[in-house]
């Protein structure tokens, strides 16, 4: 089942490529429960099919990096980006994107939490296996309280600028 405005995000784990230990936090992927990381948080969440494909290099990620400071200004703490790949493709397409300190690469290696959030997709057809749908949402203290999802091979409402208005 999708989720939907109202519903809290699920149970689950994402994994994030970490360029600075630090306390708590060692260099290299570090694994994060999601429920311990929205508390008390307002977190702008955009899912998109794969790192390094077209239109999530060309558009989805460089419009969050160029729209961060707005989002933030707005009350949003912090952004992030979760897609099917693992930590290491997350990381390194996060430094080639200018996303660090930014834009939190989250990686959720085995769609678990893209099919926790009913939002994953079958991209077999393409040689990609199981992947995410493409969709923003905003999450406050975690409940979704706004949900974007494109219809297949569509950009139009996950974009930044689209969450940006909603808020």
């Amino acid at each position: 089942m999708t989720i939907k405005i109202g519903d809290k995000l699920p149970e689950g784990a994402l994994s994030e490529f970490i360029e600075t230990e630090t306390e708590g936090c060692s260099l290299g992927p570090n694994t994060f429960n999601v429920q311990d990381l929205v508390k008390g948080k307002k977190i702008a969440i955009f899912g998109l099919p794969g790192a390094y494909t077209p239109t999530c290099s060309a558009q989805h990620v460089p419009g969050y990096v160029k729209l961060a400071a707005e989002l933030k200004a707005k009350g949003v703490d912090e952004i992030w980006c979760i897609s099917v790949n693992d930590a290491f493709v997350m990381g390194a397409w996060g430094r080639d994107q200018k996303a660090t300190g930014t834009v939190r690469m989250m990686a959720d290696g085995n769609a678990a939490y893209s099919k926790a959030l009913g939002l994953d997709a079958d991209f077999s057809k393409f040689g990609m296996g199981t992947r995410s749908q493409r969709y923003s949402l905003l999450a406050v203290d975690g409940v979704v309280t706004q949900l974007n999802i494109e219809q297949g091979g569509k950009f139009e409402v996950s974009n930044a600028e689209t969450l940006l208005g909603q808020l």
